[in-house]
């Protein structure tokens, strides 16, 4: 019986490809992106995903940004009477709050990557050119190479 952390296991002499590489999708086969990722062919194509718990998430996050730029300009640095201190102190908040703001939507709209679906076949592990005794990982329920430490693909 397999254990929970059991790892089907691909080397290059060909052990492992037995009953699961039957289930392996093959390259016709192979699932189309969802209608709901904004992508373009460019390598500088956003990718935003609609999803409504990560839109109130990032919406939540731009919110609290915002109240945090009125609490110190309008609380803090207007009723300062040392006019050099606000200027200071106000301009440094403002760059780390855009850089803040900037760096939040890049991570929204970047690719994360994905793992290709159905990859685990044996003309592609062969194509690797892997060392001899360099063992690859297979994920038994998608039938794809698992990225190193990853549970699932």
């Amino acid at each position: 019986m397999k254990s929970p952390v059991h790892r089907c296991r691909d080397v290059e002499h060909g052990r492992g490809q037995g009953r699961a590489e039957t289930n392996c999708l093959q390259a016709e086969q192979r699932i189309p992106i969802s209608k709901d990722v904004i992508t373009s062919s460019s390598a500088s194509a956003m990718w935003f995903i609609r999803d409504i718990c990560g839109i109130v998430c990032a919406v939540i996050t731009w919110l609290l940004l915002l109240y945090a730029e009125f609490v110190v300009l309008f609380v803090m640095l207007l009723p300062s009477k040392n006019l050099m201190y606000s200027i200071v102190n106000g301009t440094l908040f403002n760059i780390l709050a855009f850089l803040a703001l900037a760096s939040h939507l890049r991570a929204m709209c970047t690719d994360p990557g994905a793992v290709p679906k159905g990859n685990a076949t044996k003309e592609y592990i062969e194509s690797l050119q892997l060392k001899p005794g360099q063992v690859v990982y297979k994920c038994p329920k998608c039938c794809s190479i698992k990225p190193d430490r990853a549970h699932h693909c």
